[in-house]
């Protein structure tokens, strides 16, 4: 449906986004994950349609979006940012708003005010005014107004970072009922990778502007030491990941969670990185690239590794559980 390609963005001069293909296809529910500076919000800014990429091209259905699109076009696409701004008014009169911009006539605007409130739990709070919302409500009251004018494209920037657990779950499954009775596509920007695992169906990184093969469980800053030898050693937490590369200086490194070894104790391996630890966490693993078992360990530092579910029934895997995780220094990509 909307496509980046080619994208380098820039603020004074300085490279914040550089993609060479990004797409929400139609009826998508992608999550793009990444740590604070990644350019997640100038991503969904720049699919918003708010802001036109320093080179490169957006897409709308194939088609080339100039850099002043169509009001019309604008309209199929919304974002709520992470830090909402409501309206003067009532939380239903802000709910209304973008049905009376529209020219949405009175009855279908009540309509649809009333399904976005009760999906989002808001029914009770239609009459308080934005003083007397907590930042959480506020979200969930942006969020209705966005899903009420009905888009082609739902833009969401952190969207439960001031939710508790079941407020962010009412949240996801609301998208999940909208999604069901009219088909659009959801982008959500998140750092919470256990609400992007549960909820959505495609998962992409960002590190540093560009996409990451590995989502950010593994992503870590570090410093990569001078040398002329080709493995370096970076610390990391409580412990060293030594790593191939001839970089050196300020750098991302990322260890794919695919390919890290688990096992109960150590095995004869040409493997650099050997960390033995406990396990802290297990969770059904969902990304673009496939299912298995994500097994979140404490080996000095927090890593998650993917297996298959027969292997994580095989090895018992469970909370507390003694693992060694093993991986190459090969395999540790840097940024």
């Amino acid at each position: 449906m909307i496509e980046l390609r080619g994208v380098r963005h820039r603020y004074d001069g300085r490279l914040v986004l550089n993609l060479d293909h990004f797409a929400v296809p139609a009826g998508a529910l992608l999550a793009v994950v990444g740590h604070n500076g990644a350019g997640k919000s100038t991503l969904l800014r720049l699919l918003a349609l708010l802001e036109a990429p320093t080179e490169g091209h957006v897409l709308w259905d194939g088609a080339p979006v100039s850099h002043r699109p169509p009001i019309a076009l604008r309209r199929r696409v919304t974002l709520v940012e992470q830090r909402p701004i409501l309206l003067r008014g009532t939380v239903l009169e802000n709910i209304r708003f973008g049905l009376r911009a529209r020219g949405v006539a009175e009855t279908e605007a009540y309509k649809r005010t009333a399904e976005v409130a009760e999906q989002l739990g808001l029914l009770s709070l239609l009459e308080r005014r934005r003083h007397e919302l907590s930042d959480g409500e506020v979200q969930r009251v942006a969020v209705a107004r966005a899903l009420a004018v009905r888009p082609d494209v739902l833009l969401l920037d952190e969207p439960t970072s001031s939710a508790d657990r079941a407020a962010s779950g009412a949240l996801y499954r609301a998208l999940a009922q909208a999604q069901a009775m009219r088909p659009f596509a959801v982008c959500i920007a998140s750092h919470q990778l256990e609400d992007a695992y549960r909820w959505a169906d495609d998962i992409r990184a960002l590190a540093e502007g560009r996409l990451s093969p590995v989502t950010p469980e593994n992503l870590f800053r570090v410093e990569l030491p001078a040398g002329t030898g080709e493995t370096k050693h970076a610390r990391v937490g409580t412990i060293d990941i030594a790593v191939t590369t001839d970089r050196t200086g300020p750098v991302v490194l990322a260890v794919p969670p695919t390919d890290i070894f688990v096992s109960l104790g150590a095995l004869p391996s040409s493997a650099r990185n050997v960390l033995a630890g406990r396990v802290t966490r297990i969770a059904a693993h969902r990304s673009s690239g496939g299912g298995g078992v994500a097994v979140t360990a404490d080996v000095g530092v927090e890593l998650v590794a993917v297996v298959t579910a027969e292997a994580a029934r095989e090895l018992a895997l469970a909370p507390d559980v003694p693992v060694v995780f093993s991986f190459k220094a090969s395999a540790v990509r840097v940024f």
